[in-house]
This record gives structure tokens, sequence and C-alpha cells, in this order.
């Protein structure tokens, strides 16, 4: 990322304190526009400091690297791989959560097993 200055010139300015312990307060409008939670990253940009939003996507960075490898041991290079790894990876948070509604219903299905297996002689009485 490079900073356009003359996208700065004509950027919205307000102004913050820094404390004595480097703590900056951000503007309420801009922290609610960029809907910051509660991290941000700090990058420094052709001497400007660019503070963004810490986006936590259930994994989908943890899984980019597996799924550009996959990509290409299958064939896929240029425009084609861009938009194979795009389609994927909007994919990768409804799989995500299919695993964990697997995983929650064999953990409930593996209670199952073991009750019946520990108890099941006296649950008939």
């Amino acid at each position: 990322m490079s900073i356009n200055r003359q996208e700065l010139i004509g950027a919205e300015w307000k102004r913050g304190r820094v404390s004595g312990k480097r703590q900056i307060t951000i503007p309420q409008k801009f922290f609610e526009q960029l809907q910051i939670k509660d991290e941000v990253e700090f990058s420094v940009q052709d001497n400007v400091i660019v503070i963004r939003p810490v986006r936590e996507q259930a994994g989908n960075d943890q899984f980019a690297d597996l799924i550009l490898a996959d990509l290409i041991k299958e064939g896929f290079a240029g425009e084609k791989l861009l938009a194979e790894f795009r389609k994927r990876q909007a994919a990768l948070p409804k799989a995500v959560q299919r695993i964990i509604a697997d995983s929650k219903q064999a953990a409930l299905d593996h209670k199952k097993d073991q009750t019946e297996e520990l108890f099941g002689d006296v649950m008939e009485d």
C-alpha cells in the first residue's frame, strides 16, 4: 500500500491526544466508521502512520496458503487461479461452520455411546 498524498490533502482530519503512555484516542466518527472492535494494526507508509482494524475471519487468512497450494497443484494459473481462489475462500466460513456443527454432533453422539456403554445395564431399570 502506498500513500497517495493528493488523497490525504482532501481527506477529513480530526485531532487526537497522545498520553504519556503513548496511548492515542481514535475520534469516535472514525472508530464507528471503521467498525473497530478490540484491536488495530499499525504500519508506517511514506512517513504516515496507517491504522486499520484487525479483522478476524473464521480462519480465512490461516487457510489462504493451503487453498493456493491446492489450486496450484490442480493446475490453476493467472486469472483462473485468482477467480477460483476467491470462490473457495468465500466458501470457507460456511465450511468451518459445518465442521463446528459436525463436531458438536459427534461429541453428543460420543457421549450417548459412552453413556450406553457405561450404564446400559442399569438404564433399563
